[in-house]
This record gives structure tokens, sequence and C-alpha cells, in this order.
């Protein structure tokens, strides 16, 4: 049968119209599967990994800017408390880390002590990690237990130099701050410390509140609220003057100390090979966190303050990162100790 030329025409146009909808819809599929894939990508799950315990210093500093980070982000942040190895076992984990920026560490002087301390790294501290931003800077304070006699910081120290090595020091980790502080302080009173090593400043913490342990140098960011309630002795702060949160401490150098001089500080860290681009975003979403009014305010009541506005570069971390692992391998072979197998 025979079809007719103008029914014929007609098909055609209508084929044509069917073809050009089918092509606008399947079109705008593409576009919502596209919008759909953007925002899974964009609100992926970020992992802040922090090598101490929860309840420490570290762990509350990155409590407060990853919950502001995440804000800027548009990303979840969640905490991840990886501990061990003097913070190896968490250094590891982000360095090991697929390089996109989803898996982030914030470490102190801990992560620039390891190389000096431990034979077995899966990592090459200078080349595994990419800068993002240094967060914040605060002198260390000695805190002891209530029952050390004496009355005043200067009969604390005058005890803890009768002592000498039978003045037991807790620390939160072979090669922390808390660590390389009392290897200090013992290199300019003439002893080698005890030293007596804990998950994580808040434990030790625990033991001087139980009077187990004698003493602990410990961010500021921690020991604050202790010193304050009166449950544990503040001893000497190694700031230039006095904080006025802790206005009753007084300086190491009021105290005949002026060497034991010592300054921690927390940056971000991903792992090498992540792009600029991630990084830059990174580094911009820290620097409005750090801005955040209640942010500074809390970090102030804590004892801590972010670094100066020009610090605060991918660049200006890595200058700090290159400058001080000299001077941390330097303090780690002073106080004797041999490398070992991180466990």
């Amino acid at each position: 049968m025979r079809r007719n030329k103008k029914n014929t025409g007609e098909d055609a146009a209508v084929i044509h119209r069917i073809s050009r909808r089918a092509l606008m819809c399947s079109g705008l599929l593409l576009a919502a599967l596209a919008t759909q894939a953007h925002a899974q990508s964009s609100s992926r799950t970020v992992t802040l990994v922090v090598p101490y315990a929860a309840g420490g210093g570290t762990d509350t500093v990155a409590r407060l800017i990853g919950e502001r980070m995440s804000g800027a982000l548009g990303q979840t942040i969640i905490i991840e408390n990886v501990i061990g190895g003097g913070s190896t076992l968490a250094n590891d984990r982000v360095a090991r880390s697929t390089p996109d920026g989803s898996t982030i560490l914030i470490n102190h002087v801990a992560l620039l002590a390891a190389p000096s301390l431990f034979t077995n790294l899966r990592y090459d501290t200078k080349t595994a990690f990419e800068p993002v931003g240094l967060v914040n800077n605060a002198p260390m304070v000695l805190i002891g237990r209530k029952t050390i006699p004496g009355a005043q910081p200067k009969d604390f120290v005058a005890w803890i130099k009768a002592q000498g090595d039978k003045a037991n020091f807790a620390h939160g980790g072979i090669g922390t701050n808390s660590h390389l502080c009392a290897v200090m302080m013992g290199n300019v009173l003439g002893f080698k410390p005890t030293v007596v090593a804990y998950r994580g400043s808040a434990p030790a913490i625990g033991d001087l509140l139980a009077g187990q342990i004698d003493l602990l140098w410990d961010q500021v960011t921690n020991a604050l609220p202790q010193i304050q309630a009166g449950t544990l002795h503040g001893i000497a702060i190694t700031s230039p003057k006095r904080l006025e949160q802790l206005k009753d401490v007084p300086t190491t150098a009021e105290l005949g100390m002026p060497e034991v001089s010592y300054t921690m500080w927390h940056g971000l860290y991903v792992a090498k090979g992540t792009p600029k681009e991630t990084i830059g975003t990174l580094n911009a979403a820290l620097r409005k966190a750090l801005s955040d009014p209640v942010l500074l305010e809390k970090l102030t009541q804590l004892g801590t303050l972010p670094f100066p506005e020009a610090e605060l570069t991918p660049e200006a971390h890595a200058k700090l990162f290159a400058s001080d692992l000299p001077r941390v391998a330097k303090l780690v072979e002073s106080s004797g100790i041999k490398a070992s197998e991180a466990k």
C-alpha cells in the first residue's frame, strides 16, 4: 500500500519535533545528573585527623576550627583521633591518604621530632606533606600536683631542683611539646628528667590530679582550667611576660630560667600531591575560621592566639616548618634518646 506524500511530510515533522524534544529532555537529564554529582562531590565528608586523645589541647583546637571551617567549605568535617607512636600513626594515615584535600592533619612539634626519634617511619617528613596553614601559637605552662611541697612557684622550682631526676614529668608522647619542654628544663637545671609517657595530655592530667605523677609541661589551652580551678599548681610559663588569664604564674625568666623559652604551634597538612587549588580552598576556609570573633574569644580565653594575618599562608607555614626542623632535632639529640621503632 502506497503512503500519501503529504502524510509522509507530516510524519517527518512530527518525528523531528519528537527527536528535538527527546534531545532537550536528554540534555536536562544530563544537566540534572551533573548538578547532582557536583552536589555529592561538594558535600563529601572531610576528615580532620588528630594524633592525640580527645579532650587534650590539640583536640580542643581541632574541634574549634573544624566546626568553622566546615561552614566555610560547605562540607562536613569530622574529627578522627588516631593515637599512638608519638603521633606517627596519624601522620602516616594522612601521608598515605588520597591527595584530594579530604583528609587533613593537625599537629605540632611532634611531626617535626619524629624523624629524630623513630627509625621505621613509612613516610619522609620533609616531603610527605603539603602545608595548608598555621593555626595558633602559645607558650607552654608547667603544672604540678597539689601535694608538691611549698606555697609559691619559686618553692616548687626549688623542690624540682632538689629532686633532680627523682621528679617525674608526664608527657603526651615522645617528641611532643610536653616531652621536649621537660628535656629543655632538665638541660637548663642540669639533670636528666625522668619522663613518663601518656597517650595525650588529658590522661596525664588525670594522674596529676590523683597525685600519681609530679609534673607536666602542657599547652596553656589544656592546663588553664585546672590552674584557674586551683586543682593543680601553676608553676611557670614560657612566655616573655605573664598571661592575663594566669596572672599568678610567673615566667621562666622570672624564676631564673630564661633559657627555658618555648613556643608551641599547630599547623594543618594534607598529603603531598594535593592540587594547589585545593590547598588554596582549605587555606581560605582556615583564614575565615580564624577571623571569627567568637573563635578568637575562645582561643584568647584558652591562652592562645592565631598567627598574624601575614603568616597564615601555606608559604609562611612551609618556611616555619623548614626552620624548626633542625632546632627540634638538636633538642631531641640533647635528650639522649636514641632513635627506635615507633610502636
